[in-house]
């Protein structure tokens, strides 16, 4: 019976050897596992990269929105404010002193002996500073807007050269506190009061005695 050598037996052996070798197994598993590491990685960094681009260009449209938002409040509330303003120009308008009015009044409220000679008013104003709402501690105090305050006396200035200098200037006072314009329009508490009265003298013109005298007359207060 022939017997078979085989000369490469044990070069094969040891290339099995090889083969079967789990070092080699296993740096080739982590080659293959690191390269899927690396690949994943990869994407990821993609993916990063394409979220950030999105997240600016949201951040950016979120931006300009954001300044078109604040450009319609502030428009709104200069819009608010020139409503108010009109508004108030309006009140003024239609509750503002007419001196035409005033001197219709004066017409008829006439007393006998009596000359008025000169016809003074005079406005003043003043201005309550607006408060903004704020906090009291944990309280919320509701604020208040700027007021004007004004005030109007008439001052009328004229002679008395009836019989009795001086007795037609109570009469006088009667008559303007009687009129239906200054009762509407006068404070409710002493509006007509005298300012003056000067002694028995000569008027200029006529050489009659007379005595020249003063009538303030306050106006209500209007707060607007």
């Amino acid at each position: 019976m022939p017997i078979r050598l085989n000369l490469l037996a044990e070069a094969q052996a040891a290339e099995e050897m090889r083969r079967r070798d789990p070092v080699k197994r296993a740096i080739w598993v982590g080659v293959v596992i690191t390269s899927l590491m690396l690949a994943w990685s990869s994407s990821l960094l993609f993916k990063t990269m394409l979220a950030n681009s999105d997240l600016g260009r949201v951040e950016g449209q979120l931006t300009a929105h954001t300044n078109e938002y604040q450009q319609v409040l502030a428009h709104e509330q200069k819009g608010a404010e020139i409503r108010r303003k009109v508004s108030a120009l309006k009140q003024l308008a239609a509750s503002r002193l007419l001196n035409g009015t005033l001197l219709d009044a004066l017409q008829h409220t006439t007393v006998q002996d009596i000359q008025l000679v000169r016809v003074r008013v005079d406005q003043s104003y003043s201005l309550s500073e607006e408060v903004k709402p704020h906090l009291d501690g944990t309280r919320q105090i509701a604020g208040k807007p700027a007021t004007v305050t004004e005030k109007v006396v008439l001052t009328l200035d004229g002679d008395d050269a009836s019989p009795n200098p001086g007795d037609q200037v109570t009469k006088l006072k009667e008559a303007i506190a009687c009129n239906a314009y200054f009762k509407d329009s006068l404070t409710a508490t002493n509006p007509v009061s005298l300012k003056s009265l000067s002694s028995p003298q000569l008027a200029p013109g006529t050489g009659l005695p007379c005595v020249l005298f003063s009538l303030q007359c306050r106006y209500a207060d209007k707060t607007r």
